[in-house]
């Protein structure tokens, strides 16, 4: 793990974060304010990788259920991640940080290949590091793959952004009587299939014992409190 004066966490951002209210294409002002955040956690020493979802680029449901192969679909999802991942380097390099967008998918004019190992040397020398591509292989979500690189990149944290300000009993929206979870064990959350993350992700992060805290992305400087230690949202760990 790094060292106790630096923080090294891996930041999960869904695609549909970066449509704004119509959760489709990207809106650059949420883009922008995404990426003054990181460069604003990476000047106070925090080092930060992200991982970024494609919903807002394409979601395949609909054209799976049309008969679209399911390979074919995720394919087309991992490569919706590599356009966000353009769009957030941009934008984090245009707030005055060093950014590097590395993919499992080799693209050497747009691309950096991902490998764990140089990976942690550029979070080391105080890059933002986007990890794109997904994990590579069809049948595995963006959740999987943010836990994944989370482990091989020695990372503190896994943070999950949400809507909600972490995991609840039920969903808020539709039961304000739910009941705001501040800690809970891998354990409960594989077992009463908390739908947060899917199942799989829960599953790695525990078999590593990498914690997972889950958050509202939209509540201002959440993202700042988490990366610095703060108790914000859910803590999911043993």
């Amino acid at each position: 793990m790094t060292s106790q004066q630096t923080r090294r966490v891996l930041i999960k951002l869904s695609g549909e974060a970066l449509g704004g209210a119509a959760g489709f294409g990207i809106e650059p002002e949420i883009l922008q304010h995404k990426a003054e955040e990181l460069a604003a956690l990476t000047r106070e020493g925090v080092q930060c990788a992200v991982v970024l979802g494609g919903g807002n680029i394409f979601r395949g449901a609909a054209l799976q259920k049309a008969g679209l192969d399911r390979v074919v679909g995720d394919q087309m999802g991992m490569l919706a991640t590599i356009m966000n991942g353009l769009a957030m380097k941009d934008a984090v390099q245009r707030a005055g940080v060093p950014c590097v967008l590395m993919s499992t998918y080799g693209i050497p004019s747009m691309t950096v290949q991902y490998q764990a190992v140089l990976g942690r040397e550029l979070l080391a020398q105080g890059n933002v590091l986007i990890a794109a591509g997904g994990t590579g292989s069809p049948f595995f979500t963006t959740d999987t793959t943010a836990v994944l690189r989370a482990v091989e990149l020695n990372c503190d944290e896994v943070f999950k952004g949400t809507k909600v300000d972490g995991i609840y009993s039920a969903d808020p929206v539709t039961h304000p009587d739910a009941v705001l979870y501040r800690h809970l064990t891998f354990k409960e959350v594989i077992a009463q299939e908390l739908q947060v993350m899917d199942l799989t992700a829960f599953a790695l992060a525990r078999d590593h014992q990498m914690p997972i805290r889950v958050f509202n992305l939209n509540k201002e400087g959440a993202l700042r409190r988490a990366a610095l230690g703060a108790d914000e949202g859910t803590l999911v760990a043993d």
